[in-house]
């Protein structure tokens, strides 16, 4: 059985739910190579390294390990503030790290400790307790060693930016200072924590640590990487899914100028050469034969119609509440929709991209590993060593949106199967994506279309809700398989299975198709479609009965106070009803997606060709405590606009099994002129913090069609939105 496969039962079976949505957090500070390290370093004068999370130096810089992937959600921000706000440090003084792949240290807590990687969500909920300890041990025991230092007693010592103060004497010593008599002693099995009103550093907007670098250039992401010798590989892939090397000839591609070699690895041909542009053109000389028998060669048009007609037939029930059929035929009146999602390409701006260095003894990796466990095990079994002689160096990612973190870990598992194909070089190897290979290369959001039909009473108020939607399991023959639950895949129904609204009659159905399309979780994942097709629906319903959509949706949030609280809020710095001009229309959508709760109230302006624009979009957000309220801002604001790429022109078409497709010229995104005035609003909290990252994407596709509908009186339930086809 291949490792992925042993994977899934030792590793992810125990703790990955929380990708589905749930969260499951207990405490764990390891010590474990830390406390090793540290007795090393007393004897020299070195290092105190108290636990697997800080590093505090004699000339009293302080680093934070963080065990979480930065790809612009601002971990290294948010995470060292945790632990720094503990440990009484100035800001300035705090360099930050990424952890090593090891999961005895550096699990996801969220995810039942089972393995380490960045997803759901997670990263600030699992670490709250976590980093917020450890930098509560190490303030004690620097306090101890200077009580020890000037034989006083600790209780009347303060630490301060920096510093063990003695506020009787005025004497003062460094963290610095004090690594040496620190490393010598033992760890509390105690702390207390700040509370809320003692804060420094929580709750305020401190800079960024990872932008400098970012805007003078000197951050590494892989691309970046340059090691002595290396060698760069790109790899020819079937235009068809599921599609195999038949035969290749190489003849034309070996003899171009820079070329090293041409091997065939199970994804397809590989050229590597002493550079990317001259890999790049002999992979064009290249003659490839596919063998397409087992290859996907439908289109999206006849999934849309093939999953319509499952639409209208009854599926494998995710939840029930009540009787929805029978409510539905004794309703005073009933509604019906059809909504249809696209496949959808993750399309971060940097390119997929490895750094592989192969020995017999040990394989090195370079990458932005979201999934550094099972990242670590795939390369260990292509390179036929085992797990612990992969060290994974964690690099910056230029977004991921969940394209990372793929079950294959198609871009690690390449570039170590061409350093295994070209042992005899000696070289190691960078392996390089193109745009093209990126937004064609599958592990899409899959397609869906979802059926709703809803009953109103005479009143008014919805009395019956029957949802079927049709699609893909991403969890489904993959190591995340054990997520799943009764033949459900949890990231299909989330956002309506958890639908928070007070309806007595309520059921949700799930068709799961097994096509040959790769698909992965996409920034959100179910919500990604559900809070469409849910919060239009909603305000079908609102409107149905003649009542405004605001005040519909609070009536039935009664039980949801943190719904109803955003929702509230964001209408209210909307300006919410308001008279507004012929052709401009507002519109509003809730959601809970990861534990947080977003409103959205967005503002339009139809044309009279029959084109549109997004004016305004007011967002409201209740995530907890906000560790840095400038990053949770920015995050809304970051979905927003990611939503809206997707809501306006999001769209990976299949035909003949090929992807249409290739470049932001045909895939674009949101460009400056065309993103609207975004105002963030956070909802003040004491609640422990959830995930920022993924929430605001959401709720913006169904307020923008809910704002048309109100411009226009005509409902969008399709897509990317379309007020006319193009």
């Amino acid at each position: 059985m291949s490792e992925p496969q042993s994977l899934e039962r030792r590793v992810f079976l125990k703790g990955s739910a929380a990708l589905a949505g749930s969260l499951i957090i207990g405490f764990h500070l390891p010590t474990r190579g830390a406390r090793a390290a540290q007795s090393a370093d007393a004897a020299t004068g070195g290092t105190f390294a108290p636990n697997a999370f800080l590093r505090i130096a004699p000339d009293n810089t302080v680093t934070v390990i963080v065990k979480h992937l930065e790809m612009g959600q601002g971990v290294y921000t948010g995470l060292p503030t945790l632990l720094a706000e503990e440990l009484e440090v100035d800001w300035k003084q705090v360099r930050v790290e990424a952890a090593p792949a090891d999961v005895a240290r550096y699990a996801n807590l969220a995810w039942g400790g089972a393995a380490q990687g960045t997803g759901g969500s997670t990263s600030l909920a699992n670490s709250w307790e976590q980093l917020r300890r450890a930098g509560a041990m190490a303030r004690q025991m620097l306090i101890t060693a200077a009580a020890q230092t000037w034989n006083v007693g600790a209780g009347g010592l303060k630490a301060e930016k920096g510093f063990v103060i003695d506020p009787q004497s005025g004497r003062r010593l460094s963290y610095g200072e004090l690594t040496a008599k620190a490393a010598s002693l033992p760890p509390p099995t105690d702390v207390k924590l700040k509370t809320p009103s003692q804060w420094r550093l929580i709750g305020r907007s401190v800079p960024r640590k990872d932008s400098p670098e970012k805007v003078n250039g000197a951050a590494v992401f892989a691309v970046d990487v340059k090691l002595p010798g290396m060698l760069t590989a790109v790899v020819a892939r079937p235009p068809r899914f599921g599609g195999r090397v038949k035969r290749f000839d190489a003849q034309k591609a070996k003899a171009m100028p820079g070329v090293k070699a041409v091997v065939e690895i199970p994804q397809g041909v590989a050229v590597v050469a002493t550079d990317f542009w001259s890999a790049l053109q002999a992979r064009n000389a290249l003659v490839i034969e596919w063998d397409e028998t087992r290859a996907f060669t439908g289109g999206s048009e006849e999934l849309f119609r093939r999953y319509a007609e499952l639409a209208q037939q009854p599926g494998t029930v995710a939840r029930k509440e009540g009787n929805a059929e029978a409510a539905l035929d004794s309703a005073a009146r009933r509604l019906g929709a059809t909504f249809e999602f696209p496949f959808l390409a993750h399309a971060p701006m940097e390119p997929l991209s490895s750094v592989v260095r192969l020995t017999d003894e040990v394989c090195e990796v370079w990458a932005g590993s979201q999934l550094q466990t099972l990242d670590q095990a795939v390369a260990a079994r292509i390179a036929g060593l085992p797990p612990e002689r992969v060290r994974i160096h964690t690099l910056l990612a230029g977004g991921s949106f969940g394209r990372h973190a793929n079950p294959t870990a198609d871009y690690i598992a390449e570039g170590v199967a061409v350093a295994a194909a070209t042992r005899a070089l000696g070289a190691p190897i960078r392996l390089m994506w193109t745009r093209e290979d990126d937004i064609r290369g599958g592990y899409y959001r899959p397609l869906y279309v979802h059926r709703i039909t809803a009953g109103l009473d005479t009143a008014g108020r919805p009395v019956a809700w029957l949802q079927r939607i049709v699609g893909q399991s991403i969890l489904k023959g993959t190591p995340f398989e054990g997520m799943m639950k009764d033949g459900i895949d949890p990231t299909s129904v989330e956002g309506a299975t958890n639908l928070p609204y007070t309806i007595p009659h309520l059921q949700v159905e799930l068709h799961t198709v097994d096509i040959g399309v790769p698909v992965l979780w996409w920034r959100s994942v179910g919500s990604t479609h559900t809070a469409f097709s849910t919060e239009v629906m909603m305000d079908m319903l609102a409107h149905a009965a003649g009542q405004d959509p605001v005040a519909f949706r609070l009536e039935l949030l009664a039980k949801h106070p943190r719904h109803a609280g955003v929702l509230k809020l964001a209408a209210e710095k909307a300006g919410w009803g308001r008279a507004l001009p012929r052709n401009r229309g507002q519109g509003v959508a809730v959601h809970e997606s990861f534990h947080s709760f977003v409103a959205q109230v967005a503002e339009v302006t139809v044309r009279d060709e029959g084109t549109f624009s997004v004016d305004r979009v007011v967002c409201a957000v209740d995530c907890g405590v906000a560790v840095n309220p400038d990053v949770v801002r920015a995050q809304m604001e970051s979905g927003i606009v990611f939503g809206l790429s997707a809501a306006l022109y999001g769209a990976i078409t299949l035909k003949d099994g090929t992807v249409v497709q290739s470049n932001f010229s045909d895939y674009p995104v949101l460009r400056l002129d065309e993103t609207p005035k975004i105002e963030v609003h956070i909802v003040k909290s004491e609640a422990p913090p959830t995930g920022v990252g993924e929430p605001g994407v959401p709720p913006i596709a169904p307020a923008v069609a809910n704002a048309l509908f109100a411009a226009t009186g005509k409902w969008l339930t399709k897509l990317p939105l379309r007020l006319k086809e193009r």
